[in-house]
């Protein structure tokens, strides 16, 4: 067993041929050692049952030895396959390493990326397995980051921008999240509550809340919500709340909270009839196709769901760059 192992770790094994491993069969070797299930395993690899188990089997052929007990009913790993598991394992990571920086290698500089509000989690451990990455400190609104972006000072914005916006400025723009807006009132009425019967705020300050006031604008004449003009700057913080008390109705948040603690004597309720939707694109230049830039926004929007997938009555602009088909019947 421990010369198996040798050989394997210098991925060669040696035989009256030397052949070098295939990555792609070590690869399928752990989907399988994880299903335990050759067709669970085929089905998570998107290839047919028949090529997997090939695949397994030329493994073993070029080991020289039996990695899995097979039978009609299951799949378990021998006591060799047991014993290589761990190596397999640290060689497939090994190797994904080396792609990984060799894909940062090949970046004259970090990736930039420009954010509206906070990092939303997680985005910087999905950084470091991806490329160098820069988020930029800078907030700005939307069409201020979209901006940076079609000039050059940005590689990627996180931001909500109309279709318009993304074509008029060279953009494109890919679904990075998706929030359910909410609305606050005084009291502890925590019932849901028709989108007819709230409050939208909509700022004087056009530049710095422009994407905001044409969503809450358009959601207003499609529900029958009340918009109400204000100059403070209050969709967020304390004046969004003396907002809230002065209205004395249920006020819609803007996306991201109002950036303050709930107050006690207040309380979020969903709407409802239909549920606003606010949408997160995160925008790339339409002429950089750059892999790594690529990488990045597969690693940052990987596994987030299209608006066609969320049931029930929800709204978005008709102008949203992810608006879904199921809403334009």
């Amino acid at each position: 067993m421990r010369g198996f192992i040798a050989r394997f770790e210098r991925c060669r094994v040696v035989s009256e041929s030397p052949r070098t491993l295939d990555l792609r069969q070590l690869r399928y070797f752990l989907m399988v050692a994880e299903e335990l299930n050759f067709g669970r395993a085929a089905q998570r690899l998107m290839i047919a049952g028949p090529s997997l188990s090939q695949q397994i089997k030329a493994l073993e052929r070029d080991l020289k030895v039996q990695l899995f007990e097979r039978n009609h009913h299951s799949v378990a790993l021998t006591p060799t396959g047991i014993t290589l598991l761990p190596h397999v394992r640290a060689l497939v990571d090994q190797a994904d390493d080396l792609r990984r920086r060799a894909r940062g290698f090949a970046c004259s500089r970090p990736i930039r990326i420009g954010l509206v509000n906070r990092c939303p989690p997680g985005w910087a451990e999905l950084a470091r397995g991806v490329a160098p990455v820069i988020f930029d400190t800078w907030v700005m609104p939307s069409p201020a980051q979209a901006a940076r972006v079609a000039v050059g000072n940005l590689d990627l914005a996180l931001c909500h921008l109309a279709t318009a916006e993304l074509d008029a400025a060279g953009l494109i723009g890919r679904l990075a999240g998706v929030e359910r807006l909410h609305a606050i009132c005084a009291g502890s009425d925590a019932r849901p509550v028709n989108a007819k019967d709230i409050a939208v705020l909509v700022e004087a300050d056009a530049f710095s809340w422009s994407s905001w006031n044409s969503y809450a604008r358009k959601f207003a004449e499609k529900t029958g919500a009340q918009p109400v003009s204000i100059e403070d700057g209050g969709l967020t913080g304390g004046a969004f709340f003396d907002h809230v008390r002065r209205l004395r109705r249920p006020v819609l948040n803007a996306p991201k909270g109002p950036s303050a603690p709930l107050p006690q004597d207040m309380t979020l309720r969903p709407v409802v009839d239909p549920v606003p939707l606010w949408t997160w694109s995160l925008v790339r230049r339409t002429s950089d196709e750059r892999p790594v830039v690529a990488a990045v926004l597969d690693a940052f929007t990987k596994g987030v769901a299209s608006l066609d997938l969320m049931g029930g009555a929800r709204w978005v602009p008709d102008d949203d760059p992810h608006y879904p088909q199921s809403l334009s019947s």
